[in-house]
């Protein structure tokens, strides 16, 4: 064992779930010279939260055992893939923090030796045509408690099948008439080792080799085989593919490598209220139920991105899940906690009002012009008497060195409306008729005179004074408990805020039939709402805490200075209290 990887391992110890240990054993008994992985993704949608705990996790231990980790699409269905879905898959894997070894690589780029191992299958008598209909294949198969039925072209002689496995090639077969079929047991209790079919016809253009090809291999022939290729010595995938791995072992020994590759399961990532089928999700993108794969309310890496995740939030949720061979649902919360985590030390602070409610300060002029005088040596503020503004300095964030910024004060004001009730609930902490008083952010103390509705009865507009004495600082026998967040009405700017709720009212949408069922009519919500001016000047794809209601980032296809727009990124705490 390498030094490096040595000191990879020990400092990794504390990981020690059972794939770990696999290879830890494996390096101590040096049973490879290098610890070889890869992440092998079809290329028929983008990625998804499920995805990533399998990224972090090929990535990571290839990393922590001084290995390398090959980036291969397993592109054998043409008729489902796309280059699109090969360039992003790139960009997440690479925006999540990692980076794969050499070139990436491509099953369609190994079809020429796998027709040549497809062969000698026949050859060696493990392979044959057949020419029955899918229908009578799928009913021949058998069932859990049926055994299978042999085709009528299992025992064709070796000279036979090779003639038609070349007429198949050369394109003498319609689709769908004719399929090579592993020769193994028709009787075997695992249904993935009935004669499975291993190439079928597919007249149909691949994106990669073009029209060289009118037969393609299945996806569990050539996943092995790819594997085995590239000298994987690990290879990781989830449960669903553990009664694969008996192919998967009789596919290598059969073509006979001397080190074949082993497969290794692991239990998938299941979020609460979150789809991880790339088929429904897909389905999502076709009908035009969300707005393309990375709407931030898709469990896509894309719509995670443009939501506003950040990989490190990511790769933290996955370390705290874990790796074991159980099946399990995650709670959500965790998800947004790990997000919530990364984000409290790294975004810039700013005030943005999501539900506007006017304030207008009737003694702004004669308060404000008392600030030289009055003004308490925390506060860092200049005074424009012709535009009537007191202009606050402030950090940007209050722990970390991240610049200043200028907020606006003005006559007129927006508060939250829910920071005004007349009928206050009980516990209620903030204004009302009988607590007139709070603290606005960074400034004065504000007190609320008189409450205007309109004729439904809801208050449409508060007239309210301000403390001179109060201007950051709490005069001696002033107490006020309470603080509010506000914007400038004159100097605020308009922006579109998107809240987001799951996309999915129910706990496990996998299981409802339709998804259309399944679909949360909350999901999303648009404001119109009201930002301090140094928010609206930030690159598309910036992230910042709202103060008082949450993390956000500027969308990064929506957003400009003259239409900005916001998503919710999470909420800005939580109960929730991970183990």
């Amino acid at each position: 064992m390498s030094e490096h990887s040595s000191n990879n391992a020990q400092k990794d110890e504390q990981k020690n779930d059972f794939i770990r240990n696999i290879i830890r054993d494996d390096v101590n008994a040096q049973k490879y010279q290098q610890i070889v992985t890869r992440f092998p993704p079809e290329p028929n949608g983008y990625l998804h939260l499920g995805h990533v705990k399998s990224i972090c996790l090929n990535f990571g231990v290839a990393k922590e055992f001084g290995g390398i980790c090959h980036l291969r699409y397993d592109d054998t269905n043409p008729t489902a893939e796309k280059q699109d879905y090969i360039d992003n898959i790139k960009n997440d894997v690479q925006w999540l923090g990692f980076d794969w070894a050499g070139d990436a690589l491509h099953a369609s780029s190994y079809f020429d030796q796998l027709y040549v191992w497809a062969v000698q299958l026949i050859e060696q008598g493990d392979a044959y045509v057949d020419l029955q209909t899918p229908e009578q294949i799928k009913e021949n198969r058998g069932s859990f408690n049926e055994a299978g039925k042999a085709s009528p072209q299992r025992d064709a002689s070796v000279a036979d099948n090779l003639a038609l496995f070349e007429d198949m090639k050369n394109g003498k077969y319609a689709d769908g008439t004719a399929v090579l079929r592993a020769k193994i047991d028709m009787t075997d209790a695992n249904m993935n080792m009935r004669d499975p079919i291993i190439y079928r016809v597919m007249h149909q253009e691949h994106h990669q080799t073009g029209d060289k090809w009118c037969i393609y291999p299945m996806y569990d022939f050539a996943h092995p085989l790819s594997d085995a290729l590239e000298g994987i010595t690990h290879s990781l995938c989830t449960l669903e593919f553990e009664d694969h791995r008996p192919f998967y072992d009789w596919i290598v020994n059969k073509i006979g490598f001397e080190q074949p590759p082993h497969q290794y399961e692991f239990s998938r990532l299941n979020v609460d209220h979150t789809l991880t089928s790339k088929r429904k999700l897909k389905q999502l993108v076709d009908e035009a139920i969300v707005d393309g794969w990375d709407d931030p309310r898709m469990p896509t890496v894309a719509g995670m991105r443009r939501r506003g995740y950040t990989p490190e939030g990511l790769r933290d949720f996955c370390d705290r899940v874990g790796v074991s061979k159980a099946d399990g649902v995650t709670d959500m919360r965790l998800l947004e906690f790990s997000i919530r985590q990364s984000l409290d030390n790294t975004t810039a602070r700013g005030m943005a009002v999501l539900k506007p409610l006017k304030v207008t300060i009737t003694n702004f002029s004669d308060a404000v012009s008392q600030w030289e005088a009055l003004k308490a040596d925390s506060v860092n503020a200049r005074f424009d008497a012709e535009a009537q503004t007191l202009w606050l300095t402030q950090p940007n964030h209050p722990n970390i060195d991240m610049g200043e910024r200028e907020i606006p004060f003005t006559e007129t004001l927006y508060i939250d409306k829910g920071d005004y009730e007349i009928e206050p609930p009980a516990g209620y902490k903030r204004l009302s008729p009988e607590k007139p008083e709070i603290r606005l952010r960074n400034t004065y103390v504000l007190a609320v005179t008189e409450h205007i509705t309109d004729d439904s009865g809801n208050v449409v507009e508060l007239k309210a004074t301000i403390d001179p004495t109060t201007l950051g600082q709490n005069p001696e026998g002033r107490k006020v408990k309470g603080v509010i967040h506000w914007v400038s009405a004159s100097q605020g700017i308009p922006a579109t805020v998107r809240l987001y709720e799951p996309l999915f009212s129910v706990e496990d949408p996998s299981n409802v039939s339709d998804v259309h069922q399944a679909l949360n009519p909350n999901s999303l919500t648009e404001l119109n709402a009201v930002v301090e001016p140094s928010l609206v000047n930030a690159d598309a794809g910036t992230r910042f805490q709202f103060e008082r209601e949450g993390y956000f980032i500027s969308d990064s296809e929506e957003h400009s200075s003259d239409k900005p727009v916001f998503n919710q990124i999470v909420s800005l705490r939580d109960s929730y209290k991970p183990a």
